[in-house]
């Protein structure tokens, strides 16, 4: 399920919910994400929302730079300890919208489950365009559509689900091209329905995480080998910054 380790500037205390979705609960789905995302990084990577780190270090043998933030003063901590000695990583504190603290641009800016929680989404990803390198993309990993809403996404923060009808209205509104636009997750989103808005659950059950990343996930990847889903859990874009 989405949001398994970050933090990004939710009402007080709530990151704690997204936070504790972390941890080997969430193996195949976090290995999931990164297969879905690394074709599309280049050598330098910026990302929003890091978290404890979990999915960032995952890149690391692919980047000659990796710059990792996050709004949370905790997570920039434990960041902090988990990159510290290593001179090819940044770590930076800082919330969207907002000038970003960063000298060199990057070719990649990746957020994951990261948008979801800005009023201001346009100007965030125009924030974050002015750190892209001309010709870099910026992939963007949001929770789908808003029949799935409910007291989960209250709880941490989320402004909103996103379509890709909706998300296409952001990315050209801040300057961008999408090259790739879709939902993807299909099972998971039939199973987000059935467990928050038919079943009212308020807040996923680590032990029904377990279970769904061991079995839904690995189906739901089988799956979109061979078909473009109409619906999912989460919407995935990659956009192109102009240059």
């Amino acid at each position: 399920m989405s949001g398994y380790d970050r933090v990004v500037q939710p009402a007080a205390g709530d990151g704690a919910l997204e936070n504790h979705l972390g941890g080997d609960e969430g193996k195949n789905y976090r290995k999931y994400e990164f297969d879905t995302v690394a074709p599309h990084v280049g050598k330098s990577m910026l990302e929003i929302g890091s978290g404890l780190g979990h999915f960032a270090e995952l890149f690391l043998p692919r980047l000659d730079r990796l710059v990792v933030s996050d709004f949370d003063p905790y997570c920039v901590e434990q960041l902090r300890k988990r990159f510290g000695p290593r001179d090819d990583v940044d770590v930076l504190q800082f919330g969207l919208p907002t000038d970003i603290p960063l000298a060199d641009k990057v070719d990649t800016v990746v957020l994951m489950n990261v948008l979801e929680h800005i009023e201001e989404d346009v100007e965030a990803l125009r924030s974050l365009a002015r750190v892209t390198a001309p010709g870099g993309r910026i992939i963007i990993w949001v929770p789908g559509y808003m029949q799935l809403y409910g007291d989960f996404d209250r709880k941490v923060g989320h402004v909103t689900r996103y379509t890709p009808k909706t998300l296409a209205r952001t990315v050209v509104a801040a300057g961008l091209h999408a090259e790739v636009l879709k939902p993807i997750n299909f099972l998971g989103g039939i199973a987000w329905w059935l467990a928050v808005r038919r079943g009212g659950v308020g807040y996923p059950d680590p032990r029904l995480v377990k279970i769904y990343d061991r079995t839904v996930v690995p189906a739901t990847r089988l799956i979109e080998r061979f078909v473009r889903p109409p619906f999912g859990q989460t919407v995935l874009c990659v956009a192109r910054v102009p240059g």
